[in-house]
């Protein structure tokens, strides 16, 4: 039986699909009990529990032949990250209780990253899971290709896409959600020892620019990607409703200097399948 967190969301719900075709027993592991509904109507075992109760989640996690970890993702965190230590003491107990038989933990390309930004998060919940004595694979995915659906709505009505990737020619290591959903339910499903870190990203690097070409022919007018000042983000991010943007700036600051990127340039990372194009293609599609 596999434990799933964050079934839910695009990379849980992804893994869980790829196990349940498999002919594989899942837990779906979620707060919200009527949105279990639909995930024991697919056959699912369904445990209620939040990220922050560890005797919540050591009951979900119990006789599991593998935990699947995802946090929430807080994308305005407050400063220090308390939330997300939170979370990651709860989940820690919570293991050490039910000692499942292995533990996927899914992280993010950055989590190597020794600059503070919005992803050191993640840094620290790797640091607190390899303190545990269980097999743990960390898979660390790129920049996700799904991220576009934000800019659905102008490239289809302005023909524009405003990035904060920059230079806009410049391609970024990205993956489809339905990569890492793959590659984590053959991940999970590997009998290993010790702890390893997988990294993934697509089939090739993409660029704003690719992003927009994509759309253009998805929508069968002409798109443009246009760079987003850096010296207006903070204003824009506050405008939005942020408190704390600075995590998030310099999280893009990493993308666009260079020092968020998988070790070796991503000569080792694991490559996906599904092309970006393909991604926009069902954006689109979908609205």
């Amino acid at each position: 039986m596999y434990a799933i967190t964050g079934i839910t969301g695009q990379v849980g719900g992804a893994l869980a699909r790829q196990l349940l075709a498999a002919g594989e027993t899942v837990r779906a592991v979620l707060r919200d009990p009527r949105k279990g509904e639909a995930w024991a109507a697919q056959g699912c075992e369904v445990a209620v529990a939040d990220m922050d109760d560890a005797a919540a989640l050591a009951e979900a996690f119990a006789g599991a032949t593998a935990a699947f970890i995802l946090p929430p993702s807080d994308f305005d965190p407050e400063p220090g990250y308390p939330g997300a230590r939170r979370v990651v003491e709860a989940v820690v107990q919570a293991l050490q209780a039910a000692r499942p038989g292995r533990v996927l933990a899914l992280s993010t390309i950055g989590a190597d990253a020794a600059q503070d930004n919005l992803l050191s998060q993640r840094t620290l919940q790797e640091a607190a899971l390899r303190e545990l004595s269980l097999p743990l694979t960390i898979l660390r995915p790129a920049w996700f290709v799904e991220n576009a659906a934000w800019d659905v709505p102008s490239a289809r009505d302005e023909g524009v896409i405003h990035s904060f990737l920059a230079p806009t020619n410049r391609p970024v290591p990205m993956v489809a959600t339905q990569d890492i959903g793959r590659v984590a339910a053959e991940l999970i499903r590997e009998d290993w020892t010790g702890q390893r870190v997988v990294e993934l990203e697509g089939p090739r690097r993409v660029s704003p620019d690719d992003l927009a070409a994509a759309f253009a022919a998805a929508l069968g007018r002409p798109v443009r990607a246009e760079p987003v000042p850096r010296e207006t983000w903070e204003g824009l991010f506050r405008s939005q409703g942020m408190k704390n943007p600075v995590p998030r700036i310099r999280m893009l600051d990493g993308f666009n200097e260079g020092w968020i990127e998988f070790r070796d340039g991503g000569r080792h990372a694991l490559k996906g399948r599904v092309e970006a194009a393909e991604v926009i293609a069902g954006l689109v599609a979908r609205g």
